[in-house]
């Protein structure tokens, strides 16, 4: 099954900005997003995004502030997080979507904080 690697977490105070990572072990497929989970919460989605990168998808929480981008030929997926809020600190992940690959990824840690 494939596999993703995720990268580019960290702590950064409010305001700020992060550039988040994934890597496929295979090639991506027609839609790929971005979840983020919270401890004792669900994971949700936060971000998708087509083959072409002309049909995007964001949460209301992250509109205007997060961009989804996909390198198809190098299989990574790329989140640009800007202005980042404290209540976006979570392990960051990605996966296929709709049905995410049983394959998730160790995550990365964002922390947003002063």
């Amino acid at each position: 099954q494939v596999q993703f690697v995720e990268s580019g977490g960290g702590l950064v105070q409010p305001g700020g900005s992060l550039r988040l990572s994934c890597v496929s072990s295979g090639q991506l497929k027609y839609f790929m997003a971005w979840y983020r989970q919270t401890p004792g919460k669900d994971r949700e989605r936060v971000a998708s995004s087509n083959w072409a990168g002309d049909s995007l998808w964001y949460a209301e929480s992250v509109k205007g502030r997060f961009t989804i981008s996909r390198d198809n030929a190098q299989n990574t997926v790329y989140l640009q997080m800007d202005n980042l809020r404290p209540e976006d600190t979570a392990v960051y992940y990605c996966n296929e979507f709709p049905t995410p690959s049983d394959g998730w990824g160790q995550g990365t840690q964002v922390t947003v904080s002063s």
